[in-house]
């Protein structure tokens, strides 16, 4: 037996002497992430997740979005719009829909650190939303879409 599977059968051993535990073999999926080996290494893939998700926020039918946000896109608080006189987005005052996909987004963060800037911005706004900033966060979300794999 080579060493590395020695040191492993003993800390199962050990282990199993001072809690009940049981053997579940190669590490498959964890915490909604895929564990897939190759020769190469370790893969992690959040594919079904990432399906749930899109499934959960209704955006099976959405068409997918290029970029995770458009370029150039200036989001601003509703303090900043108030100071500046800034009007024609709307404040949606129901924000716990927004958080909870902001928080699923930063999830997948995890493994697709494509979407962090976009995920990140928005995470900023998650006291006080507006319009924009809930359009932003679908565009995210069909950019998903588009690329799961």
């Amino acid at each position: 037996m080579p060493c590395c599977l020695l040191l492993i059968t003993e800390a199962k051993e050990n282990l199993h002497q001072q809690f009940k535990l049981k053997d579940l073999g190669e590490l498959r999926y964890f915490l909604g992430i895929e564990v897939l080996r190759s020769s190469k290494g370790v893969i992690l893939n959040q594919r079904k997740y990432i399906l749930e998700l899109i499934a959960d926020a209704g955006f099976t039918g959405a068409k997918p979005a290029p970029t995770p946000l458009e370029s150039n896109l200036r989001l601003t608080s509703v303090e900043y719009d108030l100071v500046n006189g800034v009007m024609g987005d709307e404040v949606l005052h129901d924000i716990t829909s927004y958080q909870r996909l902001v928080g699923k987004l930063l999830y997948v963060n995890i493994t697709r650190p494509d979407i962090s800037y976009a995920v990140q911005t928005l995470s900023q706004f998650m006291q006080s939303l507006k319009r924009s900033h809930w359009e932003a966060t679908t565009s995210v979300v069909r950019y998903l879409k588009g690329t799961v794999g």
